[in-house]
């Protein structure tokens, strides 16, 4: 017997020489083996996540928090300021009627780059279609995906996105703490240069992802938590959230940071979104490229029961909370996506002054230190990133350090997100 180097198939000596319709069939099947690594390998761009903000529901006047925003839009137009992570050559918007009963109508929407306020830089306005078409609707519990929109941006570039709300709608589907002003003015101002208007909000409505065009090796590492990395204790419009400062570091090695933090969130409990176990898959392991998964959660699953949040519910258990953790992790790897675990901050004295003073309790913290063991000593993860060992006030481990303390001593501020982004050592992550 000999083999046949292009066909990989032995070939008995005395077997018919090959028809030209055999070698044509067998340089098709060493085609089909040694094209795509060419391929894939000259591919100069793709679609990559590089802004996100997760989705969640609104919840009633019975919560402890109002939501902030408009129980209804009609006949107004809602600009929202983003900042990217990746630059690329051109973008899309993603608008989500998650948690909406009903279409969500869309009349015009437009992006721009960013100016000061609410005001757009001049000369880079540009319609948003869908499907080649100004006007879209959103289906209840879908997202939508625009058209490419050709419009370069840099890295950390900052976009305006205005979209034109027609008919009466509910805003049911939104993202609570975007620490960010978004303007709402009455009428169809999507291509105004500024929108002049008192009505603002700090949270987000329908908006929820932004992508580029970017190179094709380009990858994503999604961040899910809750306040703490969705940014609360951050000064406003200023981008200082810890995943905001790690995108910084990692726009220059072409690698996206998507935040899809919601405050309030717990791993295993829903109220303010959903619990992670049901979002994991639409927040982190659904977006584009996504290579890495950082985990910063489980503070309020220990110490949202007996507060105002939670008043009869219940601490989970140390294992109920480690079978938390195991899943996510589970799941990511049946992605091929890596998993990096985050170590619980401090926060004795959490809160003072609220109805949730009572946040910070002796048995809450030493539930948050048995899992700090745990993260940091069951290799669960592919790594950890210990900010509790960053964090903590080295004369008093059950406090934040005030130097990195937001006021409210649970919540780092601008100073400590940045040294929580600094820390971490980025081979980590790849």
């Amino acid at each position: 017997m000999t083999t046949n180097p292009i066909a990989r198939f032995p070939v008995h000596p005395h077997a018919r020489r090959p028809t030209w319709l055999h070698r044509l069939m067998a340089l098709a099947l060493a085609a089909s083996v040694a094209v795509p690594a060419a391929v894939n390998a000259a591919e100069s761009s793709a679609w990559i996540g590089s802004w996100a903000a997760s989705p969640q529901p609104t919840w009633g006047s019975d919560f402890a928090f109002p939501t902030n925003i408009p129980a209804t839009l009609e006949n107004q137009t809602l600009r929202q300021v983003a900042r990217l992570s990746l630059g690329g050559r051109r973008m899309r918007i993603v608008l989500s009627n998650e948690y909406g009963s009903q279409p969500l109508f869309i009349g015009a929407a437009h992006v721009a780059l960013a100016g000061a306020g609410s005001a757009i830089v001049s000369g880079t306005d540009r319609a948003i279609t869908f499907g080649g078409k100004a006007s879209a609707t959103v289906l209840p519990g879908a997202p939508l995906v625009s058209d490419p929109i050709d419009l370069a941006v840099a890295p950390l570039a900052q976009v305006a996105v205005s979209v034109f709300v027609p008919n009466e709608t509910q805003a049911t589907t939104f993202h609570w703490d975007g620490r960010q002003t978004a303007y709402l003015v009455q009428g169809n101002q999507v291509a105004a240069q500024r929108i002049d208007t008192d009505t603002t909000t700090g949270a987000r409505i329908f908006l929820s992802g932004i992508q580029v065009e970017s190179t094709a090796a380009a990858g994503a590492v999604v961040v899910i938590g809750d306040s703490i990395t969705d940014g609360n204790g951050a000064t406003m419009d200023a981008n200082a959230r810890w995943p905001d400062f790690l995108a910084a570091r990692l726009a220059p090695q072409n690698w996206a940071v998507l935040n899809a933090g919601i405050s309030g969130a717990r791993l295993l409990g829903d109220r303010m979104g959903a619990n992670a176990l049901a979002r994991f898959d639409r927040d982190v392991l659904s977006q584009a490229r996504v290579k890495t998964a950082v985990v910063l959660l489980g503070i309020n699953d220990i110490s949202w029961p007996g507060t105002a949040f939670d008043p009869q519910g219940a601490t989970p258990s140390a294992d109920a909370l480690i079978a938390g953790y195991r899943q996510l992790v589970a799941r990511a790897h049946a992605r091929g996506v890596r998993i990096v675990g985050a170590t619980l901050t401090p926060f004795e004295g959490a809160l003072p002054g609220t109805p949730l003073e009572n946040y910070y309790q002796k048995h809450k913290d030493e539930l948050r230190q048995h899992i700090n063991t745990w993260i940091r000593s069951s290799g669960a993860f592919d790594a950890v990133v210990d900010f509790d060992a960053l964090t903590r006030d080295p004369s008093h481990p059950a406090r934040l350090r005030p130097e990195f303390d937001s006021g409210d001593h649970l919540h780092p501020g601008d100073r400590g997100n940045k040294a929580m982004a600094e820390s971490i050592d980025l081979s980590v992550l790849f």
